[in-house]
């Protein structure tokens, strides 16, 4: 699902960091705080016994998050069905509501904008959203402990484009966005359009649904700009330039799950909240490097991290 400047920064710094030691959907490891009803109020209304349903999107790294879930349950004794790569939101947040699926790997500020666009909390940072989406969600939903770990979108762009045309910030884009055509998922247009609009006074030459192959389609020039993840190994290895967003039209996207209450007991909330505690953005960018880049499966790739990090 904000000081963007420096969480682009961040980002690309850590990315740069992996690539150099050769071991790496993006962001500044910010401390997270929840407030401490994310967990209580799931486990004191759960149903012990029932098997909990994980869920993910359709992108390599919510599938990756969804298995360190899924096993992180498991190890606790919780009865796991895994459907990964389900869908968008859009697709998912109503199986979450209506109990199709229990458990879903998020990012709090996009959960947020998705819930309610034009929320103030939106740029208060990771405290905020967090707090807002406590307030926002329907009573079957809540969301457990943030990760530190953030995934932030952000617009990107080639290094030679940024060098020709002097961008450092979407801001840059005034006056030049029209002969670009932006690409991304398939309901980047939807979700974003109007907000880059209102924000920076952006219009788009075309709108190319180029999903998964986002980044290359920006080296290869078939798009000039779009959303790419910032722990994206790629932003690295293709020399990518994600811009600042000074505006915080993508906010904070700090990792959490997003639960449905009466699936989770408090044995699946605290295994859960124990993956938030142990997730960051460095463990995350160099997890993604593993899946993305080294092509490894992900499910073994979160057994790894998870043994790691002494959950399982």
């Amino acid at each position: 699902m904000t000081t963007r400047l420096l969480r682009t920064v961040t980002a690309t710094a850590l990315l740069l960091g992996v690539a150099a030691c050769g071991s790496s959907g993006g962001g500044d490891p910010l401390a997270a705080s929840t407030p401490s009803t994310g967990g209580s109020s799931a486990g004191s209304s759960a149903a012990s016994g029932k098997t909990v349903v994980v869920g993910s999107a359709n992108f390599p790294e919510n599938v990756l998050l969804a298995s360190i879930y899924s096993q992180a349950l498991k190890a606790k004794g919780v009865k796991v069905e895994e459907k990964f790569n389900v869908g968008s939101r859009e697709i998912l947040y109503g199986q979450l509501k209506s109990g199709g699926l229990t458990v879903l790997p998020e990012y709090n500020g996009a959960l947020l904008g998705y819930l309610d666009p034009k929320s103030p909390a939106l740029t208060g940072g990771t405290e905020a959203v967090n707090a807002a989406l406590h307030t926002t969600l329907p009573a079957e939903l809540t969301v457990l402990d943030a990760s530190a770990a953030q995934d932030n979108d952000s617009l990107t762009v080639s290094q030679e484009t940024a060098d020709k045309l002097g961008l450092k910030s979407i801001a840059d884009l005034a006056g030049k966005s029209a002969d670009f055509v932006i690409g991304g998922p398939p309901e980047f247009k939807s979700r974003r359009e109007q907000q880059f609009k209102d924000a920076y006074g952006l219009t788009f030459k075309e709108w190319k649904p180029t999903g998964e192959t986002t980044a290359n389609a920006i080296k290869d020039g078939s798009i000039q700009i779009g959303n790419v993840f910032t722990t994206d190994p790629k932003v690295v290895t293709l020399k990518l330039v994600p811009l600042a967003d000074p505006k915080s039209v993508f906010s904070s996207q700090n990792v959490l799950p997003l639960v449905n209450k009466a699936g989770v007991d408090a044995t699946a909330t605290a295994a859960l909240n124990a993956v938030s505690a142990k997730l960051d953005t460095p463990g995350l960018t160099a997890l993604m490097k593993r899946v993305a880049v080294d092509k490894e499966d992900p499910s073994a790739v979160a057994k790894d991290w998870l043994k790691a990090n002494g959950l399982v």
